[in-house]
């Protein structure tokens, strides 16, 4: 679709820098956001309604968070193409909600590697979950906006309140850099990995 109305919103960032303002802006246009963790919480506390991810999954979030968005009824929203009858009918079927708008970003393993943090915990720093929303809320573009990074922020909302949806154009804007950004978030990890590999290999 060229136009995509905005109804319902994942939000689940690191970064918080602006993620009050998008989703206050988000409310006043009668956006459903679904959130996780501490994002949730933030949003909680300046007053702005938010549906909890295990409200969703009917799942709790376990092992200190390193679950909790991957689920059918998170994926299934996220990868279903609108313009398609058999997804619509299988999201149906499977009371599984479509999600319009996906804002995440991910885990600062830059700044852990950075701060001389050990293996171990530098490791807890790897996103999963958000590459994972990342990339198909990316390939799904035709149906699907992704704001990876803070600095799209205000263009969606000034197309939104502009427009009253989000053009082909911006989303698959959105698609490319979110694609390039995880592409470089795994090369970083893999390049420190990899020295640490060589590293263990010379004291052996």
């Amino acid at each position: 679709m060229n136009y995509l109305p905005i109804k319902r919103a994942l939000i689940s960032v690191t970064d918080k820098t602006g993620i009050i303002d998008l989703a206050g802006f988000l409310t006043k246009n009668n956006v459903e956001i679904v959130s996780t963790g501490g994002t949730a919480r933030l949003i909680r506390e300046n007053n702005i309604e938010v549906t909890g991810i295990s409200q969703v999954t009917g799942f709790p979030e376990i092992l200190g968070g390193r679950v909790k968005t991957l689920h059918p009824k998170v994926h299934g929203g996220v990868l279903a193409d609108k313009d398609n009858p058999d997804h619509d009918k299988t999201l149906k079927e499977q009371d599984i909600g479509y999600f319009d708008l996906v804002c995440v970003n991910l885990y600062d393993f830059a700044g852990a590697v950075a701060g001389q943090a050990d293996i171990k915990d530098a490791v807890e720093k790897i996103d999963i979950g958000g590459p994972t929303l990342l990339r198909a809320a990316a390939k799904n573009f035709h149906s699907v906006c992704v704001l990876p990074h803070p600095d799209y922020y205000q263009t969606f909302m000034n197309e939104l309140s502009k427009n009253g949806a989000i053009d082909l154009a911006f989303r698959q804007k959105t698609a490319w850099f979110t694609f390039d950004l995880t592409s470089r978030y795994d090369t970083m990890i893999a390049d420190y990995l990899h020295r640490k590999t060589d590293t263990h290999s010379d004291e052996s």
